[in-house]
């Protein structure tokens, strides 16, 4: 689940919780919303700690570059 799901459901839990006074025949709505901020709150915190291990796979797995420089001399008369 990404970021932009999670707060979706965020929002949608939100909605039906405190803003909507209706009702569906067996159906609660309030819990309905209690459950989808639920979801969105654990599917966010779930995004940020795999987002947080693969920053820190890459960054770890970097080596240094190592520049060298070749130079040739064209002066010099080759060995006999």
């Amino acid at each position: 689940m990404g970021i932009g799901t999670s707060i979706f459901l965020l929002a949608v839990g939100a909605i039906l919780t405190f803003a909507l006074n209706a009702s569906i025949g067996g159906l609660d709505l309030d819990v309905v919303g209690w459950i989808l901020m639920a979801a969105g709150v654990v599917g966010l915190i779930m995004t940020t700690l795999v987002w947080g291990r693969r920053r820190q796979v890459v960054a770890t797995t970097e080596e240094p570059v190592e520049y060298r420089r070749v130079e040739e001399r064209r002066d010099v008369a080759p060995p006999l």
